[in-house]
């Protein structure tokens, strides 16, 4: 799970153990790391000898097409979500333990630009007085955006939450009236899985593999700019004309675990029987370089 550089050491495991290996590809492996030469070389090679290769998005089966890896190679496994953790429950309790008595907008993610956060805020200027935005996560940025919120007069209405234990995420989805996922970047993200499986509709810029999610109305909105306008839009529509949180919850059991596991098994099953996709796991590997840092 990992191109580079857990996929690029696997099959030279695998090679040296005579064990066929599959790779999956998550985003920021084939985002960002094929623009630097040396893993971009790497990931070609573990492709290319690999027994078998997913993708957890067809826009990243597409980045594989890109580097020269046939379409018809790759298995798209899209992201699972469990449908028992992840649930409307008491939405009223949810949102008293948070405190909330207003519409409601959660942020998710490390606090990095590639995030957004920073966009989400200055969409909340553009939202209705008594919005209030919660975002969930930490990281370098946090005291920039904080110094935002307050230069835009929203420092009574931005909570800046820092990181959310597990537990409690499934409660804040539950307590939120929409997500907002303002990313430069993504594989498939899970917390718009988590958050329609929860009953609360999403917001999402459009990249990677978010309009693999966002195919319906009862999902949200995708909007095409990354900017704050025009998310402020696209939240104060779905404020404006939420859709039904069951017909939410019910478009997010496609999203289930089942057809993602089962998709696993077949293509482990296709290898141990012999079809293998990429058949030459024992060719010269070539050696590990230091990864970029990853943000």
């Amino acid at each position: 799970h990992y191109f580079y550089p857990d996929g690029v050491a696997a099959v030279r495991l695998g090679a040296l153990l005579d064990r066929p290996v599959v790779i999956t590809a998550r985003g920021t492996d084939l985002n960002v790391l094929p623009d630097f030469p040396g893993p971009r070389r790497q990931i070609i090679d573990a492709a290319r000898r690999a027994a078998g290769l997913v993708t957890v998005s067809a826009a990243l089966r597409d980045r594989l097409a890109d580097l020269g890896i046939p379409a018809d190679r790759v298995r798209v496994l899209r992201n699972g979500v469990d449908m028992a953790r992840f649930h409307p429950g008491d939405r009223e309790d949810r949102r008293r333990r948070f405190g909330l008595d207003g519409p409601t907008v959660v942020s998710v993610g490390n606090l990095v630009p590639l995030k957004g956060h920073d966009l989400v805020i200055r969409a909340l200027a553009d939202l209705p007085p008594d919005t209030r935005l919660l975002i969930a996560g930490d990281g370098p940025e946090r005291a920039a955006l904080e110094g935002l919120a307050g230069s835009l007069g929203l420092a009574g209405r931005v909570t800046l939450m820092g990181r959310v234990a597990p537990a409690d995420m499934p409660a804040l989805y539950g307590a939120a009236d929409v997500l907002v996922l303002a990313s430069s970047r993504e594989g498939l993200p899970n917390v718009l899985l988590e958050a329609l499986a929860s009953g609360t509709p999403v917001v999402s810029t459009r990249v990677g593999g978010t309009p693999e999610v966002v195919t319906a109305p009862q999902a949200g909105r995708l909007v095409a700019d990354r900017t704050p306008q025009a998310l402020a839009a696209a939240l104060a529509d779905v404020l404006h004309a939420p859709p039904d949180r069951a017909a939410t919850r019910a478009f997010a059991e496609r999203f289930g675990w089942a057809a993602t596991t089962g998709g696993q098994i077949a293509l482990f099953q296709e290898i141990l029987n012999g079809n293998r996709a990429f058949g030459d796991q024992k060719g010269t590997p070539q050696g590990l370089e230091t990864p970029p840092k990853a943000e």
